[in-house]
């Protein structure tokens, strides 16, 4: 079972978990870098969303709110 199998293994079922792990990941990216990746961040959390996780309700081809 290869890496990515495992992965997607565990995140099954926790998908509220790992959408909001994303928005974390992704806030935290753009605090490092003081926002100048934003809209890679952006399109990086919505792909991960729409094959991991929606998390806070976001479905595919929804924005998230800007904070």
């Amino acid at each position: 079972m290869s890496m990515m199998d495992k992965l997607k293994h565990m995140l099954k079922g926790h998908e509220e978990q790992t959408g909001r792990a994303v928005d974390k990941a992704g806030d935290a990216v753009d605090a490092r870098t003081q926002g100048k990746y934003r809209r890679q961040v952006d399109t990086a959390q919505k792909k991960l969303r729409e094959r991991y996780g929606h998390g806070r309700g976001h479905g595919p081809g929804q924005e998230p709110p800007r904070t």
